[in-house]
């Protein structure tokens, strides 16, 4: 085996007889959107160049990677076997995107990501305006509804949210049967047994769009109080149902914290919801709106979001990235940390995107609220060593290895004293909003998502004994 060879089974972690002429980027798990940043970032150590955007894109598998090895050493002979040929795709055979990487399956007007330029917005609003001057009831009424409410809408929209946000009696003794649980399965849990107590005028059709809209609404204004009821019951604690004429931001806080919240508090946690509300087609999206392509209730749709968002690939990273202030001594100890973890092979929680190539747009937003409160409780300790990470991380910025909407938002909730496990309910709280946008708009113009599997099994085999 040639160096490049050995370079690549060490930068993936897999046995240097795996390093074969097919391998290829995300033909193996190894090999994810993170192993190709990490092998990028090895290739240019290796071989003291710069690896751009569209060398990265060429290099995605062995073969390529020898052949470029090649040329940097000034040698046009292929540097290790040769190649074998791949055959020629047949006229009945359809090309396999693994992962659906590139694959755009619908329209929408919902979010537009440009992650080239780091730009995100909601039905045409940057999350820069949107994070700086709106409420997250506006841009929940935004995304639902489609555009920005006057000072009427605004005030009957926010008031429909209170009046609907008691959640039944039911579905309370459950959280509280639940108060062992972790609070983003108890949440899933209850969401889904509200379907048993939402009234429909017809039980036995489809959810039309009308009760698909009301259902979207009401799970809106519950979700916060189901997450705070069951914060409340596994400290022992009844929950605390805000007045009705406290705001929906501010109402969530006071029900989750016990008591009033601190102006920085409502900012966070305002500016929180707003760049979590929606993200385009993500997992959890693209969940749902496969659930309503089989004409499956908004509640269904909803549940099977939370249960793709609970991953530790998606939404459940955000409670893993704030153990990096656990592990780290300090701020002066994120280099050592840094080099360690990329030595392992494994991924620095709070890092990297599937869509953005530069920094996260949300980042900067939670990053101002998390620096708020830091002065306000006199402790800057935690944000000091995740910034003297993310410096570290540096030079795998270039290769799209930026801060994410992560990084920050773990810290913010320890600064709320609030436990580490409700990351991942907190930012379903925003998410829901664009969850319910997202079925909304698959409902409004609806197919059934059916993709196809090529097989690659045996083929016509015969039962042990058959005679045929």
């Amino acid at each position: 085996m040639n160096s490049v060879d050995r370079l690549i089974a060490h930068t993936l972690r897999i046995d240097e007889d795996r390093v074969t002429a097919d391998l290829e980027y995300q033909s193996i798990r190894e090999w994810d959107s993170l192993g190709h940043v990490t092998l990028m970032v090895a290739l240019e150590n290796a071989y003291g160049i710069t690896v751009d955007d569209e060398l990265t894109l060429e290099l995605r598998s062995v073969e390529e990677i020898r052949a470029f090895a090649a040329r940097q050493q000034g040698d046009s002979r292929s540097v290790a076997e040769p190649a074998t040929p791949r055959p020629e795709q047949q006229p009945d055979e359809v090309a396999v995107h693994r992962g659906l990487e590139g694959v755009s399956f619908d329209h929408t007007a919902i979010t537009r990501i440009d992650g080239a330029e780091g730009v995100m917005e909601y039905r045409g609003y940057g999350i820069h305006d949107l994070a700086e001057h709106a409420s997250y009831t506006e841009v929940a009424h935004l995304l639902i509804h489609g555009e920005l409410p006057d000072a009427y809408q605004l005030e009957a929209f926010d008031k429909e949210l209170r009046a609907r946000r008691a959640v039944p009696a039911e579905v309370l003794a459950l959280a509280r049967g639940l108060a062992h649980a972790h609070p983003v399965e108890a949440l899933r849990t209850c969401v889904s047994a509200l379907g048993a107590y939402e009234p429909r005028r017809d039980a036995s059709a489809d959810e039309t769009y009308e009760e698909a809209l009301e259902a979207g609404i009401t799970l809106l204004a519950r979700v916060p109080l189901l997450v705070a009821a069951h914060h409340a019951y596994r400290q022992g604690q009844e929950p605390l149902l805000p007045s009705e004429d406290v705001p929906f931001t501010e109402g969530f806080l006071t029900a989750l914290l016990g008591a009033g919240p601190s102006p920085a508090a409502v900012r966070f946690m305002n500016k929180g919801l707003i760049v979590h509300a929606d993200h385009s087609s993500n997992a959890s999206a693209f969940t749902a709106r496969i659930a309503t392509g089989s004409r499956a209730s908004m509640i269904a749709a909803i549940t099977a979001a939370m249960a793709t968002f609970s991953g530790s690939l998606h939404g459940g990273a955000a409670e893993r990235v704030v153990r990096l202030i656990d592990e780290v001594d300090g701020p002066a100890d994120a280099e050592r940390y840094v080099r360690e973890v990329q030595g392992r092979g494994d991924r620095v929680m709070g890092f990297g995107h599937r869509v953005y190539r530069t920094e996260d747009p949300r980042v900067r937003h939670l990053r101002a609220t998390v620096v708020e409160l830091s002065r306000e409780r006199g402790d800057t300790r935690g944000l000091d060593t995740l910034d003297a990470i993310a410096a570290a991380m540096r030079p795998y910025a270039r290769h799209g290895v930026a801060p994410n909407v992560d990084l920050y938002a773990g810290l913010a909730y320890r600064l709320l004293g609030l436990p580490d496990d409700l990351a991942v309910p907190l930012f379903v709280v925003g998410r829901t909003a664009g969850w319910v946008a997202q079925v909304l708009e698959q409902h409004a113009n609806n197919v059934l998502i059916r993709p196809l599997l090529r097989y690659n099994g045996p083929r016509t085999r015969s039962y042990p004994g058959s005679t045929a």
